[in-house]
C-alpha cells in the first residue's frame, strides 16, 4: 500500500487545540501524520509504561492490554519501552483505534507490516511532532512526545511508573492538572496511588469502556 503522509499546521482548524493547552512546550509548528486523522476526534486512553517493571507488573499488564482490546477502547501511545511493544502487538490484533506517537521523524521511517494492515483497516494513525531532521529517538523527543500523547489523551492509564522516572514527573503533573490517571493496583505503583492516581482492576475496564464508546472530545 501507499503511505499517505499528512501535515497539519498549528494554525490549521485540524490542529489539536489541547496541544496548545500548556502540557506541550513549546507547541508543536506542525504534525504530521500517517493513516486516519479521525480517530483524534475519538475520545484516547494515554498508555505509558516505564522500561522497568516487575514480573507481577508484566503479567498484569498483559491482562489489561487483552482486557483493553476485547472492550475495544482507542489507545494512543508512544509503544515504545519493551512492555509498551509488547501491549501494541497485542492491541494491533483486535478491533479498536490505535494512535501511535513516535519520538522521531515519520518521514523516512519503516512501517512495519502489521502497522500497515491496521492503517488498511482505517484503524490506525501515525502521528509525530518532530521535523525530518530527527531521524533517531532520543530521550529528549521521547519526553516530548509523551507530553503530546497526554495532551491528545481524554484520559491515561499507567502501567508502571517508577519512581523518580520522567514518566512518574508527568504523572504527578497531570495529577495535579486535573487529568485522570488509572494505575494498576499494584505496591509497585503505590507512590503513584498516593498521589491520587486511581487504581484499577480487571473488572474496571468495563466501566471505563462506556466512557469511551462512540465518544468525541
Amino acid at each position: 500500500m501507499t503511505v499517505d503522509m499528512k501535515t497539519i499546521a498549528s494554525d490549521s482548524s485540524d490542529f489539536p487545540s489541547t496541544l496548545k493547552n500548556g502540557l506541550v512546550r513549546p507547541v508543536p509548528t506542525c504534525l504530521w501524520a500517517i493513516g486516519n486523522l479521525g480517530i483524534l476526534d475519538r475520545r484516547l486512553l494515554g498508555f505509558f509504561c516505564s522500561t522497568q517493571c516487575s514480573g507481577d507488573a508484566i503479567l498484569r499488564t498483559y491482562d489489561l492490554a487483552q482486557a483493553l482490546r476485547g472492550a475495544g477502547i482507542p489507545i494512543i501511545g508512544g509503544f515504545h519501552s519493551p512492555m509498551e511493544k509488547e501491549c501494541l502487538d497485542l492491541l494491533l490484533r483486535g478491533q479498536q483505534p490505535i494512535v501511535i506517537c513516535p519520538a522521531r521523524s515519520l518521514q523516512g521511517m519503516r512501517i512495519p507490516s502489521a502497522w500497515r494492515l491496521a492503517l488498511d483497516q482505517q484503524r490506525l494513525l501515525i502521528v509525530s511532532p518532530f521535523e525530518k531532521r530527527h531521524r533517531r529517538a532520543t530521550a529528549v523527543l521521547a519526553e516530548q512526545r509523551n507530553r503530546v500523547v497526554a495532551a491528545l489523551a481524554a484520559e491515561v492509564l499507567v502501567a508502571h511508573a517508577g519512581q523518580r522516572t520522567k514518566t512518574e514527573q508527568l504523572c504527578v503533573e497531570l495529577l495535579h492538572g486535573g487529568t485522570r490517571i488509572h494505575v494498576i493496583d499494584l505496591p509497585d505503583n503505590a507512590h503513584l496511588i498516593e498521589s491520587g492516581a486511581i487504581p484499577i482492576q480487571l473488572d474496571h475496564i468495563r466501566t471505563m469502556a462506556k466512557r469511551f464508546e462512540g465518544g468525541v472530545t
